[in-house]
């Protein structure tokens, strides 16, 4: 059952452009909070194979602002990642 849920969820219509069907990939991801911007990149995302628009699922996003929190704390001015699971 939980395969069939993910299968469905793959094939989102995007919100914002209404005409593309999202697809598993990976993106970039900007965080930026006063003088602190860190980037993340392939990070894994549903995007929309129209726009581009990507949607993260709970998790990748949960650690992706704790990974933003952590770099505001040590006052880090630009970070570039790398996204692992």
């Amino acid at each position: 059952m939980g395969k069939r849920f993910q299968d469905e969820e793959a094939d989102v219509r995007c919100v914002i452009c209404r005409e593309g069907d999202t697809a598993p990939g990976t993106v970039t991801v900007t965080l930026q909070r006063g003088d602190t911007v860190v980037i993340v990149r392939d990070v894994p995302a549903a995007v929309c194979q129209n726009c581009g628009e990507y949607y993260l699922d709970e998790a990748v996003a949960n650690k992706l602002y704790r990974q933003g929190e952590e770099a505001v704390r040590r006052h880090a001015e630009v970070e570039i990642l790398r996204y692992a699971a």
